[in-house]
């Protein structure tokens, strides 16, 4: 495979931030997009990658029973090319749409690459979505043709319309059964040269807060843009990066298989049938991970283990993502590994846009800087003026290679979230003279009490402190003298009981912690409404209070309940 001028141009960004990874200030100032009228991941770059280190493992993966995949560059090159032919021959063509439904296991990676090449349009999706989800997901994205496990293809059985079945593993009757031993098969050599502006993939965010909305991606949007995404992380050739995400969301399209093939370094997957933090840590130890990537949630459960007696020798940068991490959490595990937990922000809409690069100088809770090709303002929600608090927006202007296209089919949202030449993300942040951006919070999660303005997530991290808090939400209840007090939602760390003593305990670290106007004053011990991509749906706990009203649910503890507690 020789390189095109497409390849040249994106090797010189991507060469560009190799060697400024180091120098935050010129990395901003020298780096630009490529101005691509013409890429395709597949053959520009990833074959390109393969010819010049055919040997170099491309993926790993570390499976429940202890087996191993070990695919090199050149293996998932011609694998991905000869699955390509296949898929041509089935009638899966340019432009068509792919719901893309299966674990981590090799055919993940390698339709998504012959997919590229092909110019299918990708929408992946987790295992975790029943019937009723999928067959939306079918409807809303125009679905032509389903790729799944043989033991999911069930789920599909009341799911209308007349696109292609493609299982994989086991025979399933109605289905065709995706072959992964392509060596009798052509390699598709056809080059297809996908436009810039042309689609790639569409995701399904989350729902955090509303119906999970169609993020629309381009074959240089994603592909390019996470350009800033190895950046931030800190990957380099060779490295073997080790993130913690389940197939479906953005993050794992973002550092399970972009930033790590931008590098040219190794993908490494680790497949738990539940999260063991023991394990997870002996197998990075072995194998030797160098860099890795997970979010708040996990390493919350890393900590409850001894990282001091698992250290990982080879590890050389971590990060988190998803949410923003507890100062506590960094504390911990810069103590026991000695390497500090680089914050950094982004959405299933964007890549990596703001964040700590490595050798960068960091500042306690904040999440860093913005990123080589964005160009970061807050906003004012009312006079929509710049200051150092407000909305993150992204000025249009700069023309961020990164940003969506907008949310499929919904002009009327995408026109409010691209209003008056920026992009609004929705996340209210501050910014101190330095420039460093410091989360607040989702808009719709940040509130009042004695109409001061609370930040849940600055609450959520005093609580997370205290060794019996495992996890925590913050959300207004409904106060007649105060209008709102924040109450916390508790997750309880293993040996705690969930007692008024240990409320007692939790509500009074708080108020040794937090200015009084900022106090949570009502504590309740539950499990946590989270989305299947793990992320806290505070909405749900919003209208559980507000429904609550003025009446005192069993289990909730108060501060007056505590005379020991004084004002």
């Amino acid at each position: 495979m020789t390189a095109s001028r497409a390849t040249d141009s994106f090797r010189a960004a991507r060469d560009l931030l190799l060697a400024h990874r180091a120098d935050h200030e010129r990395a901003v100032s020298e780096f630009r997009w490529p101005q691509l009228e013409h890429f395709n991941f597949g053959f520009d770059w990833f074959d390109v990658l393969a010819g010049e280190q055919p040997d170099t493992l491309a993926l790993w993966i570390v499976h429940l029973d202890g087996t191993e995949d070990l695919l090199t560059y050149a293996d998932l090159s011609s694998r991905s090319a000869q699955l390509a032919s296949w898929l041509r021959a089935e009638g899966v063509d340019r432009g068509d749409r792919l719901l893309l439904v299966l674990g981590n296991v090799a055919p993940l990676w390698e339709v998504m690459l012959a997919c590229i090449k092909l110019g299918v349009v990708l929408i992946p999706a987790t295992i975790l979505l029943g019937p009723r989800d999928l067959a939306d997901r079918v409807e809303r994205g125009g679905v032509k043709h389903v790729v799944t496990a043989s033991e999911d293809c069930a789920k599909f059985a009341d799911v209308p319309g007349d696109w292609t079945r493609i299982a994989v593993g086991e025979p399933v009757p109605g289905w065709l059964r995706y072959d992964d031993s392509y060596e009798h098969l052509d390699s598709f050599e056809a080059e297809v040269e996908t436009r810039a502006d042309e689609t790639l993939l569409l995701y399904f965010t989350s729902g955090t807060t509303a119906r999970p909305k169609l993020v629309e991606h381009t074959h240089t949007s994603y592909p390019v843009g996470h350009l800033t995404t190895a950046y931030w992380i800190g990957l380099q050739p060779g490295d073997l990066h080790l993130n913690v995400s389940s197939p479906g969301w953005a993050k794992h399209a973002w550092s399970n298989v972009f930033a790590p093939w931008i590098a040219g370094a190794t993908a490494f997957v680790v497949n738990q049938a539940r999260f063991d933090a023991a394990g997870l840590l002996d197998t990075m130890a072995r194998c030797g991970v160098t860099t890795f990537c997970a979010p708040p949630t996990v390493w919350r459960m890393l900590v409850q283990e001894d990282l001091a007696a698992h250290p990982v020798p080879t590890l050389r940068e971590v990060v988190g993502a998803g949410e923003p991490l507890n100062p506590e959490v960094i504390e911990q595990v810069q103590r026991a590994w000695g390497h500090t937990v680089r914050d950094g922000y982004g959405q299933t809409e964007t890549t990596a846009q703001i964040g700590n690069p490595p050798g960068a100088p960091l500042k306690p809770g904040s999440m860093g800087r913005p990123l080589p090709g964005y160009d970061i303002a807050l906003l004012d929600p009312v006079t929509s003026e710049p200051g150092t608090e407000g909305e993150i927006c992204i000025d249009l202007s700069a023309q961020p290679t990164a940003l969506m296209v907008g949310y499929h089919d919904d002009s009327t949202l995408t026109d409010e979230v691209m209003r008056g030449g920026y992009y609004h993300t929705g996340d209210v942040a501050s910014a101190d003279d330095d420039g460093y951006i410091t989360y607040v919070g989702r808009s719709d999660d940040v509130f009042k009490a004695s109409d001061y303005r609370i930040s849940p997530f600055e609450l959520e991290s005093v609580l997370i402190e205290h060794p019996a808090v495992a996890e925590a939400a913050v959300v207004p209840a409904p106060d007649p003298v105060r209008l709102a007090v924040p109450k916390a939602y508790v997750v309880l760390a293993v040996g705690h009981v969930a007692d008024a003593d240990t409320a007692e305990s939790i509500l009074r670290h708080a108020r040794e912690h937090l200015a009084p106007y900022k106090r949570v004053r009502r504590l309740e011990f539950t499990e946590l409404p989270k989305t299947i991509s793990g992320k806290i749906r505070r909405v749900e706990l919003r209208v559980t209070e507000r429904e609550r009203g003025d009446v005192r649910p069993d289990g909730e503890y108060r501060d007056e309940d505590f005379p020991g507690l004084k004002e």
